[in-house]
């Protein structure tokens, strides 16, 4: 039997869905910066202050629409890793960084919101860091599982980088040398500039058979990181 506490946090789930759902439809319509609450509410038939029950503030909301999209982001990448098992740490790479570009053609608007132009006025809490990491420690996880069984290709980096090197290689990916912890904050960056330029319509003119270029691409990171083709 449902119990009243029950079907309230299910009536409340459905509501938050309902909600969530409408700020979405407003971002592909509209944008982040024209996001409003009192616009979701109007849309929902709900009066502002009954939504501002769920979310208190046009950020809030917001601050909820960006960590699903990296939490979707995120499961689409580790669930491509976990389906490339038993393949090359670079094969791995590659399938990962496909799965990536697949959810951004997938999701345009909410890739936008999350690795577009900054929303005028807000600004993202320490909530959203964990899942934004996901992505990036997939591929962590692949270097470091590589450089344990038998090492990466490594590429000096200049002395005067030397102590970033360093820092980056102890806070943010610990077991990995300096060298390799450069190369992936490049490959990082690299990676999500090709889907943001192919999303955005950069490519125009330029690449045609985008699939295969990015496929290419991504074995080049994969070099770039010191990952090694069978």
């Amino acid at each position: 039997m449902t119990t009243p506490q029950g079907a309230r946090a299910r009536a409340r789930m459905e509501v938050t869905t309902a909600i969530k759902d409408e700020a979405r439809r407003q971002l592909a319509a509209e944008g982040a910066a024209k996001l409003s609450l009192r616009a979701v509410a109007r849309e929902l038939g709900m009066v502002s202050s009954a939504l501002y029950r769920y979310f208190p503030s046009r950020d809030d909301l917001l601050t909820a629409l960006i960590i699903d999209a990296y939490d979707s982001l995120g499961e689409a990448a580790e669930t491509a890793h976990a389906a490339a098992a038993g393949l090359a740490s670079a094969e791995r790479w590659v399938a990962v960084c496909e799965a990536v570009r697949r959810w951004a053609l997938a999701h345009p608007h909410e890739y936008a919101l999350i690795y577009g132009s900054p929303v005028p006025g807000y600004s993202a809490p320490d909530t959203t860091i964990p899942p934004a990491a996901r992505v990036a420690l997939v591929l962590i996880g692949i270097l470091r599982e590589a450089f344990e069984r038998r090492g990466l290709a490594r590429t000096p980096v200049p002395a005067g980088l030397a102590p970033e090197a360093r820092r980056m290689a102890d806070e943010l990916m610990p077991g990995l040398p300096p060298e390799v912890a450069v190369a992936m904050a490049a490959a990082w960056a690299q990676l999500f500039g090709l889907v943001g330029f192919e999303l955005f319509g950069q490519f125009k003119g330029v690449v045609e058979d985008r699939e295969r270029f990015f496929r290419h691409a991504a074995a080049q990171l994969a070099h770039g990181v010191g990952l090694v083709f069978p």
